[in-house]
């Protein structure tokens, strides 16, 4: 296990829910390995809780998009650097990092998602009706997780869901390794055509939605405003709806698992931390680059280095977690790294985790006795790609 490994190693899962068992031998041998990022540059990958706390924790690891080499492709083609791009805070660092995040803090506090729960609770019901108008079996994504995901967002953040042949089939053709490039950038480019109009909008008729509010603060330009709303979007609708619609999917197979859900409801929030954790779909776009030479687990880290930090492996290690490859919703599974951690830990972590209560709650009241319409082997699934997903979950009751 002295070799590096190839990046493509960690990702060819051989189980809808579980991580590659090379992680597990990793952990083990070598919690930082070596690993072969797709332009040939030989960097790291880290399998361990502690090193995945310790490397998305310092600060001398960076996450812009300057400097590094991604840990992933699209068809098959290296992702290029670039300059940073104003407003798209994600892949930068203190303190232009600091300066764009601090001006949504405020409005994804737990108190301010806490306000949201009626209005997730009244989405999910409407998706519940449009289910049962649609009649079983009924394609769970494309009816219920989506549209659940989409709206609550598209609301809060100040996007018109009217509109959302404009915008909503983006974030997904993005997060998909194998997307046609010129169809994603056409996608792309009418996403935020559509973004910069709704800035216009919003400076002459201000609404109750964060778009109106950062435009009072005065602090952002049209485009850093336009590149945030892009950031929020692809950051939050697709990853939410991939670990509701994947959490049914694991609760429709895991069978004592849901009976002892709908036996005990009050489990429902520690359900769903469970479910983040079990299933992580944040899969491997988790990665930093040495801003200097870091000792790390007794090897040293050389400037320029990139280390990819696998949050599915770290959320299956024992000696964080108990049995780690069982999905146990009696579990207290506190500290798990679905959203990350350290300054990019997830800005909507709070919100993302409303909207998977009320959508897991929803389905559990109005169908007692929802299964999969199709064999559990033929649900298909999104293996490749940042976020981890089924591209539909048929389901009858």
């Amino acid at each position: 296990m002295s070799d590096a490994i190839s990046f493509e190693e960690p990702w060819a899962r051989t189980h809808q829910f579980d991580p590659p068992a090379i992680f597990d031998v990793l952990r083990k041998e070598r919690p930082l390995a070596r690993m072969t990022y797709p332009d040939g540059h030989v960097g790291w990958i880290v399998s361990s809780y502690e090193l995945a706390r310790k490397v998305l924790s310092d600060p001398r690891f960076s996450h812009s998009t300057e400097i590094g080499h991604f840990p992933v492709t699209h068809r098959g083609q290296v992702m290029p650097n670039h300059p940073r791009i104003p407003g798209m805070f994600i892949h930068m660092d203190p303190p232009d990092h600091t300066r764009y995040r601090r001006l949504l803090t405020g409005e994804f506090t737990a108190r301010r998602a806490h306000q949201l729960i009626p209005r997730a609770e009244a989405v999910a019901a409407e998706q519940i009706a449009v289910m049962r108008a649609h009649g079983s079996p009924v394609d769970l994504v494309k009816d219920f997780a989506k549209p659940l995901s989409l709206r609550i967002l598209s609301e809060f953040v100040g996007l018109p869901y009217a509109e959302v042949d404009r915008y909503g089939h983006a974030p997904t053709l993005l997060h998909d390794s194998d997307g046609d490039p010129q169809e994603v950038a056409a996608a792309m480019g009418e996403a935020v055509a559509f973004f910069g109009e709704v800035i216009q909008r919003r400076r002459k008729e201000p609404e109750d939605d964060l778009i109106s509010r950062l435009i009072a603060g005065g602090e952002l330009t049209d485009e850093e405003l336009c590149n945030m709303i892009t950031l929020l979007l692809f950051a939050g609708y697709e990853t939410t709806e991939s670990a509701l619609a994947v959490g049914v999917f694991a609760l429709l197979h895991h069978t004592g698992q849901l009976a002892a859900l709908r036996a005990e409801p009050s489990r429902l929030d520690a359900a769903v931390e469970e479910l983040l954790r079990y299933l992580t779909v944040n899969q491997y776009d988790t990665y930093r680059t040495a801003l200097e030479d870091i000792e790390l687990n007794g090897e040293t880290v050389e400037k320029g280095d990139s280390v990819t930090v696998s949050l599915p492996a770290a959320n299956r290690d024992p000696a964080k977690f108990a049995c780690p490859a069982d999905l146990d919703i009696g579990r207290e599974p506190s500290g798990h790294v679905a959203f990350g951690f350290g300054i990019h830990q997830c800005l909507g972590q709070n919100l993302a985790r409303v909207e998977l209560r009320a959508g897991f709650s929803a389905l559990l009241n109005a169908f007692p006795d929802l299964r999969l319409a199709i064999g559990f082997e033929e649900v298909p699934l999104r293996l490749k790609g940042s976020v981890f997903a089924v591209k539909s979950l048929p389901v009858s009751w």
